[in-house]
């Protein structure tokens, strides 16, 4: 049976996203914000963004750990420190808030919809997946650290 676990990259998923966002932002209701309140709420969230991307990426390479999304299996240590004390998923988070601040950008409402369909999406057919397998590699050890740590923050 074919299924979509693991199989597209969540940036690709990401963009995807973002583009459907861009098409559809102009058949809904807009909306105005002073520029510095949209500005700063659209700067607020890319940066909140690219820092739990930044530093999920920077903690996997130092621990010496995959950060292929596809192959999960691969990993060789469990990560727990760092920001993933905060979020058992940063840089989906990241991603998200990045597709947040687009739509903040955007200044429509149907573009909203799509952070909550990346996160629908990435929570079933990437992080699940990838749950069972750490629990596989990993056993009493992630089940103590996701007992601890929530997957979205």
């Amino acid at each position: 049976m074919f299924t979509l676990d693991t199989k597209i990259p969540a940036p690709v998923i990401g963009a995807f996203v973002a583009a459907a966002m861009w098409g559809v932002s102009p058949l809904g209701p807009q909306f105005s914000v002073a520029p510095v309140l949209a500005y700063g709420a659209t700067a607020l969230f890319a940066l909140a963004g690219l820092s739990f991307d930044v530093l999920g990426l920077s903690v996997f390479r130092k621990m010496r750990s995959t950060v292929n999304p596809l192959k999960p299996q691969r990993s060789t240590a469990l990560v727990t420190c760092g920001v993933y004390r905060v979020t058992r998923n940063p840089m989906y988070v990241g991603m998200a808030l990045l597709l947040l601040a687009w739509a903040m950008y955007l200044s429509a409402l149907l573009p909203f919809v799509g952070p909550a369909i990346f996160v629908a999406y990435i929570t079933r057919f990437q992080i699940r997946p990838e749950e069972r397998i750490l629990k596989g590699l990993f056993g009493a050890e992630y089940l103590a650290y996701t007992a601890g740590v929530r997957r979205w923050r």
